[in-house]
């Protein structure tokens, strides 16, 4: 596997409008290989959403540099892939209208569009639903299908941010099942943000694990555990070992965070 991604030296820094400038990334470095998932954890504050919208050039000032195969991220582009925890299907559409969005678009012809998109709905289980509304589709359903409208145009790279946020924890496990088994078939580079360190440590291949604003990189740890991976993982002494390391390099920026939201609050 060949390298797809690298940040470099990335910070951020937001004018607040007359109160202190907020600096949420302060030196970021990460590099990902082709095929590579990884999740990203830290605490509320940290910066992890605002280094996803850098990557994925929603953002475009910013000081230090991202490439994608070697070239720089210059405003959003097909390589890569938001899926976002906000429910986003179009209520008007159906199912398979709404994963064949994007390639309508581009103006793929009908059919192709049609073939290409039914390929992806099976790919996240939902075949049978083709035809139906949002309104009529469980949560988890209605994330499944914007996965689906996301992959429908085969970008490089997939940035999820907090995609089942919303969703029961039994949910979300089935559904890391669903994205392993999507991940796999498709040789598919992912990058997670998520705050569940369950989730994390069941799908990735690394975890990496901010500070409290600014947010920097305090450690990435490698999952060394055995693929294929499913849930049942979850129940191994390894798997226990990992998910108790990870909480305690998250803790201390958790209690950080907290104490200074709190102090921030008495201030006001």
């Amino acid at each position: 596997m060949g390298r797809i991604l690298e940040i470099t030296g990335v910070s951020k820094v937001y004018d607040t409008g007359g109160a202190m400038p907020v600096r949420a990334l302060d030196g970021v470095d990460l590099t990902v290989d082709e095929g590579e998932f990884v999740s990203v954890i830290g605490p509320s504050g940290c910066g992890k959403s605002t280094l996803f919208n850098i990557v994925g050039g929603l953002i475009d000032e910013f000081e230090g540099q991202v490439l994608i195969d070697g070239r720089p991220v210059d405003g959003a582009h097909k390589d890569v892939g938001v899926v976002f925890q906000e429910e986003s299907t179009f209520p008007w559409r159906t199912t398979l209208d709404n994963v064949v969005f994007p390639l309508e678009i581009e103006g793929v012809p009908r059919e192709v569009r049609e073939e290409k998109a039914r390929r992806f709905i099976r790919l996240v289980g939902l075949d049978g639903f083709e035809h139906h509304y949002p309104a009529q589709l469980s949560g988890g359903m209605k994330q499944r299908t914007a996965v689906a409208r996301t992959l429908a145009y085969e970008p490089r790279i997939m940035l999820l941010d907090e995609p089942f946020g919303a969703l029961d924890e039994q949910t979300r496990m089935l559904l890391g099942d669903k994205m392993l088994e999507i991940w796999a078939e498709l040789n598919q580079t992912m990058l997670l943000i998520t705050h569940n360190i369950t989730e994390a440590v069941q799908l990735s291949d690394r975890v990496v694990v901010m500070s409290f604003r600014p947010g920097r990189i305090k450690e990435i740890i490698a999952i060394d555990l055995p693929r294929p991976r499913t849930s049942e993982v979850i129940a191994t002494p390894e798997f226990g070992t990992y998910v108790g390391r990870l909480w305690t390099l998250l803790r201390e920026e958790a209690s950080r965070g907290m104490i200074e939201s709190e102090a921030a609050i008495a201030a006001t």
